[in-house]
């Protein structure tokens, strides 16, 4: 079941509380709300608007527990090129862009379709990006506990782009490392290995 389809069914009242909200702030802004083309509006927004905070309903520690498989293999993993979507908590305004994640099995590896998942869940919660490169790492490392985890994030803000210093072609990198990614042999080792999707 889809986390679209979750709201829709058990979250109504929280939905009609939101779309109005919603129809309050439009109306405040000087839109007219009966108009055909905002008609709908509030509760599209509604909708959208829980859909990409629908993270805070989500354990990201159990989607990797329910996926970790006893492995010998114990060289280093790397997911990258990893689309994130997620809302700045200063203005709700989207900041969008790549997350490379790296770990070493120490015994245990993760189904791979688990880490995007990890991405998504604390990308769809209010975020900054500093604090969305730390939940990630520090789920990876407490939850599946290996030898190293990496993760380097590269996003554009349109908090950035559109209002403020309006810099549109910006970009913020953040990054963590865990336990053998604090040595700089195999820190550069995994630098080098996503470089080229670094601009």
């Amino acid at each position: 079941m889809s986390p679209y389809r979750k709201f829709e069914e058990y979250n109504i009242e929280v939905k009609e509380d939101v779309k109005n909200r919603y129809k309050s702030i439009i109306t405040d802004l000087g839109e007219d709300v009966n108009r055909e083309g905002i008609l709908k509006t509030p509760e599209r927004a509604a909708k959208a608007m829980m859909y990409l905070t629908s993270g805070y309903d989500v354990d990201a520690s159990e989607i990797l527990s329910g996926a970790m498989f006893k492995e010998d293999y114990n060289e280093m993993v790397i997911v990258k090129n990893i689309e994130l979507y997620s809302l700045c908590e200063h203005h709700l305004l989207p900041f969008f862009g790549k997350a490379h994640i790296a770990y070493i099995p120490n015994g245990y590896i993760v189904g791979l379709s688990k880490i995007p998942r990890i991405v998504d869940v604390f990308s769809r919660r209010l975020q900054v990006q500093e604090r969305l490169t730390h939940n990630i790492l520090e789920c990876i490392n407490d939850t599946l506990k290996p030898q190293g985890v990496a993760v380097v994030i590269e996003a554009s803000h349109m908090c950035m782009m559109m209002r403020g210093v309006q810099k549109q072609n910006s970009t913020t990198t953040t990054s963590g490392f865990r336990g053998q990614f604090e040595n700089s042999e195999t820190r550069n080792e995994f630098l080098k290995l996503i470089s080229n999707d670094l601009s």
